[in-house]
């Protein structure tokens, strides 16, 4: 086969994305081949208008298009309760409970001392102006079960401990479904320290 630059360029773009190898952003690419002239042009022009159009909500840090998101602007949700979790993405799951009508706090990320990052990078101060600015009465801390998601969430409780706030943390262990003899130990300690009283 010829040598096409333009082809692995991109080929080499999408390998930057989430779960994607060699093999997958060559489908990929090969697939944008295959494109007409109008589909090919409305494709990139998304792509280059991403980083014009959509930007964090200044008030939780969602991203959006418009100055703040729509769950900042639902009058509907609750101000007294937030979920604070580390990247925009991790508010897609909660979104869709339809018990739950507080509001998110998005951190930004996670300390990862392993990779430079620290506490500089989190939105934390922002989060405390919020919790005095709109009266919260309780976060609960979502980060990731991992060994930077319990660390930040450490920090991030420490920091707000002088605050008049209640300072949850999600609940982890097995999943619906799930079967107790294929469970890790972690999940079983997190099962154990997350139960629930039932008389």
């Amino acid at each position: 086969m010829d040598n096409l630059p333009t082809l692995n360029a991109l080929i080499e773009h999408l390998k930057r994305l989430p779960s994607v190898g060699q093999k997958s952003a060559e489908r990929m690419a090969q697939a944008l081949l295959t494109f007409d002239d109008k589909t090919l042009k409305e494709f990139g022009t998304s792509i280059s208008e991403l980083r014009e159009k959509v930007h964090l909500c200044k008030n939780c840090g969602l991203y959006t298009e418009n100055e703040l998101c729509s769950f900042c602007l639902d009058p509907k949700r609750n101000n007294s309760v937030l979920i604070v979790v580390s990247y925009p993405k991790d508010v897609l799951g909660f979104s869709k409970l339809e018990d739950y009508h507080g509001r998110f706090h998005i951190l930004g990320g996670v300390i990862s001392p392993s990779s430079n990052k620290g506490i500089e990078l989190l939105a934390i101060s922002e989060l405390e102006k919020r919790i005095v600015r709109d009266k919260v009465e309780e976060i609960i801390l979502a980060t990731n079960p991992t060994v930077e998601g319990e660390l930040t969430a450490l920090f991030v409780s420490k920091k707000l401990a002088g605050l008049p706030i209640k300072i949850t943390r999600l609940a982890y262990g097995l999943p619906m479904g799930g079967q107790v003899d294929y469970a890790d130990a972690m999940t079983l300690f997190k099962a154990l320290e997350g139960r629930k009283d039932l008389k």
